[in-house]
């Protein structure tokens, strides 16, 4: 008997080994194909459950199916479990994205816009679910409690989208895209929150009241609790870790993923799901000073490189997309995931004086559901709380949204009429000496360059600014770029000056490495598009390493300059449309 269980056993690790071998080259080689062609991985990795799993090859090849993905109970619970892991780290990576104290700094303009783009796409969807048929309900009388699950899956955003998003527009370090990761802070921790409220009043046989508030009092408390207390003592810990082990980077990754943990565990103990437990955890972690930008691109190049494309694989494997594909359901989830969040954020971006151009950029940065609309899904589709074909609908309309953002916002910051970049720059300001050792430091000898060429305001002046705007949050792009700025009341036109650093200056940069070009980047408060470009068009056209590798090689600043004429003069500069408020 224990030959054959261990026969078994054997067995079902073998076919284990050989569906994640499947499974996760297919999404990460379809990941890649999307990538290449302007579409996020997550198309690619859902595709390739479509195509393995009942929808093509269980129609196709049932035979092949069945032996490939039995039903056996075991089975499917090893692979199920490994998605599920890639699940949990997808929200703690997605919490390190946020950060809290950027959103606290940005409240004046941040709560206008989250409260806005919270309130109505969940009144419309809400109001649309209340609507539907009996026939797409699990349980018709629960109609409320469904409603208010489709509206807070239709209306939770994905901040990991959207900063992607930001990243290929080279607007991730910009005002704008600050101003877009503010207000997506507050709305995804108010979904989240909301999601777990929702899921723990329908998860119970009949509506207690008193347990419905207790869950409200405790999610509230344990999240209160979380930013708080939580921050400063994680923020400790990675530190005290860094300074034992300094060379093991490893190890911070660990404590991160076991401050996780234990936040899933306590929340999961409290009957809040444990997802909001990981992501406020992920939270916690990445608001540390003392995490840097190369250990938080090592937590999500861990997670994005093996479990997350396993997991969003496996939503394909486990339902007939064709089958449960209702045109009319996708088409209105469709409309209310994407019009009713970009109508929201349109109007809170309104309250809070955004310019019209930048309002339509905001709005349209709000409207991505992907892998967060479908974590949502897939949970409710678990716990039976809807039916498949609303599974399916939502997953569409995530999907839809993903694949739509990128080109929206390409197309909102190409309308307009175009200037030479190299117009801005303050040729006579260049240093290409910078005896810096700090970032501080190397903002000050260009603040002192930028002043020294009249009509701009005193060193003491730019030298503040662009440091607290740098405290924000930093500007280092990667490979050996910086672009520090700030705007300026009365400034009459912008400004840009060139500094070099060959010894290089440590910046905390995405790769690690330090920086040895930096830009200083000096605009009128009321014209935000031209800070926004100038950052685009100083990452596209010095993003080639020849180009940088030229620039670090000049001798004389006429060389120098040559090179950057010869980089830049092909790129354009847009003029603004719209006055606007200065953010930070």
């Amino acid at each position: 008997m224990p030959g054959a269980l261990l026969q078994l056993g054997e067995h079902h690790i073998g076919l284990f080994l050989l569906q994640v071998f499947l499974v996760l080259g297919l999404a990460r080689g379809l990941g890649c194909l999307c990538e290449r062609i302007g579409q996020p991985a997550l198309v690619g990795e859902l595709l390739t459950g479509v195509l393995l799993g009942p929808t093509l090859l269980g129609r196709l090849a049932p035979g092949a199916h069945a032996w490939l993905f039995p039903a056996d109970v075991v089975q499917c619970s090893m692979l199920s479990t490994f998605a599920w892991v890639g699940l949990l780290l997808l929200l703690l990576s997605a919490g390190t994205e946020v950060d809290v104290t950027v959103a606290w700094r940005e409240r004046g303009h941040v709560a206008a816009i989250a409260a806005a783009g919270l309130t109505v796409p969940l009144a419309l969807s809400c109001a649309a679910a209340l609507l539907l048929p009996d026939r797409y309900l699990v349980d018709p009388a629960q109609r409320l409690v469904f409603a208010l699950f489709v509206a807070t899956a239709l209306t939770i955003a994905a901040l990991p989208m959207t900063v992607r998003a930001l990243y290929d527009l080279d607007l991730l370090k910009s005002d704008l895209g600050l101003l877009v990761m503010a207000s997506l802070v507050v709305h995804e921790v108010v979904g989240w929150a909301a999601f777990t409220l929702v899921l723990s009043a329908a998860t119970q046989a009949e509506l207690d009241v008193a347990h419905v508030g207790l869950v409200v009092g405790g999610t509230l408390a344990f999240t209160a609790a979380c930013l708080a207390l939580g921050r400063p003592l994680v923020a400790r810990g990675i530190a005290w870790v860094q300074r034992r082990r300094q060379a093991d980077s490893g190890l911070v990754l660990t404590f991160v993923c076991c401050v996780g943990l234990l936040a899933g565990f306590i929340t999961h103990r409290m009957g809040i799901h444990a997802l909001l437990g990981l992501f406020l955890a992920g939270v916690m972690a990445g608001s540390a000073p003392a995490l840097s930008e190369r250990t938080r691109h090592a937590i999500t190049q861990m997670v994005y490189a093996v479990f997350v494309p396993v997991f969003f694989a496996g939503l394909g494997l486990r339902v007939d997309f064709v089958a449960n594909f209702d045109p009319l359901l996708v088409v209105l989830f469709t409309v209310l995931a994407i019009g009713g969040k970009f109508l929201g954020a349109w109007a809170g971006a309104g309250l809070a004086g955004v310019p019209r151009w930048e309002r339509e950029f905001v709005a349209a940065a709000h409207t991505p559901g992907g892998s967060m609309e479908m974590v949502v899904a897939l949970v409710a589709l678990q716990e039976k709380l809807i039916t498949v074909p609303v599974f399916v609908a939502i997953v569409s309309a995530a999907l839809a949204s993903s694949v739509a953002l990128g080109p929206w916002l390409a197309r909102v910051m190409r309308r307009r009429p175009a200037i030479n970049v190299l117009d801005v720059f303050l040729r006579r300001a260049m240093r290409l000496d910078l005896q810096a050792a700090t970032r501080r430091e190397a903002i000050h000898e260009l603040s002192e360059a930028a002043a020294e060429q009249g009509g701009l305001p005193k060193t003491a002046a730019l030298n503040a600014a662009v440091r607290a705007r740098e405290e924000i949050a930093g500007t280092a792009l990667g490979e050996g770029m910086a672009v520090p700025h700030a705007r300026f009341d009365g400034l009459a036109k912008p400004a840009v000056v060139v500094g070099r650093s060959l010894a290089g200056i440590e910046w905390d940069a995405p790769d690690g490495l330090p920086v040895h070009l930096i830009f200083l980047i000096l605009t009128p408060a009321d014209d935000q598009g031209l800070q926004v470009q100038l950052l685009g068009a100083l990452a596209r056209g010095l993003g080639p390493e020849a180009a940088r590798r030229r620039l670090l090689g000049a001798r004389t600043e006429a060389e120098a300059w040559a090179v950057l004429r010869e980089a830049l003069g092909p790129h354009d500069l847009v003029r603004p449309i719209a006055s606007g408020r200065p953010i930070g």
